[in-house]
């Protein structure tokens, strides 16, 4: 085996490890709030969420492209893949810790974090600032206060039109109506994070020279990224689940209905525009949108404060442990 070629392997190994631990995350994001309110049992909901991944990592390739090619270019070679590999580590170590205190955390961000963090240290590496400015940081925070206005008209608008409706009733028949929503966020999901691991993998199959710069990604990177992906999700999902389905608002039905179709149509959108946001963003502001219409007060807010300290840092966070990583496993990748 070659050097190039066993480096390869090694960042497909490390891509497919942020994706275990992403499961813990995002995926876990995507399905929380269904099982929080009981509108499907956790089996149920896991098995929408591999689905629903596997056909929306099929139609992320904006995002891919993004994560894939405009956001770093690191050197040819054993070197590069060095550099994408060190990016890795960090996102998941990241990902680990906020993970272990339960708090839902942006993998998406921690991956880009980790991918500049080490190519910063790189000669030949290069940052695409005005990329990341445009379609990451901008996204970033925009779509956590898009999240929280449209979780809160929609639920306004939810509670005007069932105003007169008996409370029993309204729960059992939105607990069935939220298997549509809650669909809608795996998918988009799918559109947003499998993507993103799939445009990691692409690019280290063109860094170690086994992918054209234009070529196609192959079918089994998709059908691997999916799978890995919700095995993450049943395996460590829970702590998270708990956190926005509990601890953050007590959902019900309605609300639940509400934040997963606000969150599913921000993710459309980007998705469609190559942003590659937050899943964990995106459902976590529009819970807290949903849950002011009932009083400010009904918010955990003491809990919102410590997930937004660790939306802002996750980024150089991640991108340190990256840096880090890099200098020690540099000698390897020379």
């Amino acid at each position: 085996m070659s050097a190039d070629l066993i480096a390869t392997i090694a960042v497909i190994v490390f891509a497919m490890g942020f994706n275990y631990t992403n499961g813990f995350h995002d995926a876990a994001n995507a399905i929380a709030t269904s099982v929080s309110t009981r509108a499907l049992t956790p089996r149920v909901a896991l098995v929408m969420a591999a689905v629903g991944n596997l056909i929306g990592s099929f139609l992320g390739g904006h995002v891919a492209a993004t994560v894939g090619k405009g956001v770093i270019k690191p050197p040819p070679g054993t070197s590069g893949l060095g550099v994408v590999l060190a990016g890795l580590a960090g996102a998941i170590v990241w990902n680990l810790v906020t993970w272990y205190f339960g708090i839902p955390s942006s993998s998406s961000h921690a991956l880009i974090g980790g991918l500049v963090g080490a190519t910063l240290l790189v000669p030949h590496g290069i940052v695409f600032w005005s990329g990341i400015v445009q379609k990451i940081v901008l996204p970033m925070v925009l779509s956590p206060l898009v999240g929280f206005l449209l979780g809160y008209l929609v639920m306004l608008a939810v509670l005007w039109i069932f105003r007169s409706g008996h409370p029993g009733k309204l729960n059992r028949g939105f607990r069935v109506m939220q298997s549509v929503p809650a669909f809608a966020m795996s998918f988009g999901h799918g559109l947003q994070d499998a993507a993103k691991t799939i445009g990691v993998v692409g690019l280290a199959l063109v860094t170690g020279g086994f992918l054209g710069a234009k070529a196609a990604i192959p079918i089994w990177v998709y059908l691997l990224t999916a799978a890995v992906l919700a095995l993450g999700t049943y395996s460590g999902g829970w702590r998270i689940i708990r956190t926005l389905g509990r601890r953050v608002i007590h959902l019900r039905p309605p609300e639940g209905f509400a934040a997963e179709t606000t969150a599913s149509t921000v993710l459309f959108v980007t998705a469609q525009l190559g942003w590659p946001i937050s899943t964990t963003h995106t459902i976590t502001s529009a819970i807290m949108g949903v849950g002011a219409t009932k009083r400010f007060s009904a918010v955990r807010w003491g809990v919102a404060g410590n997930i937004v300290l660790a939306w802002i840092f996750t980024f150089p966070a991640a991108a340190a442990v990256a840096a880090l990583v890099h200098l020690l496993i540099r000698p390897l990748f020379g």
